[in-house]
């Protein structure tokens, strides 16, 4: 996120609803937008947000393109595959509740 508050290109990779997605982010807009045209996106996408600066707790204003499907760079390193939680780790009993045997 430094990177980004420097004017930098931040790739932030997240999971939103179970798909794979990531944001660029960048308090650069006009470096934002040449790294768009050259992989095809409309400037018309890029969005802002001001983000807190966490050296200064400051807002500074950033852009951020949404990535996902095929605008979404491979990862460099392979990521290992999302599991549901296993069915003992999922139990709908309250641990906080008495034992009523």
């Amino acid at each position: 996120m430094i990177h980004a508050m420097d004017g930098g290109l931040w790739l932030h990779r997240h999971l939103w609803y179970g798909h794979a997605m990531a944001h660029l982010v960048s308090t650069d807009r006009s470096r934002l937008i040449a790294w768009g045209h050259s992989a095809g996106l409309h400037a018309s996408r890029l969005q802002y947000k001001p983000l807190k600066d966490p050296r200064t707790n400051e807002r500074r204003d950033a852009w951020h393109w949404d990535l996902a499907g095929p605008s979404l760079p491979p990862p460099t390193v392979p990521r290992p595959p999302c599991h549901p939680p296993s069915p003992s780790l999922a139990s709908t009993s309250d641990p906080a509740a008495p034992d009523e045997r």
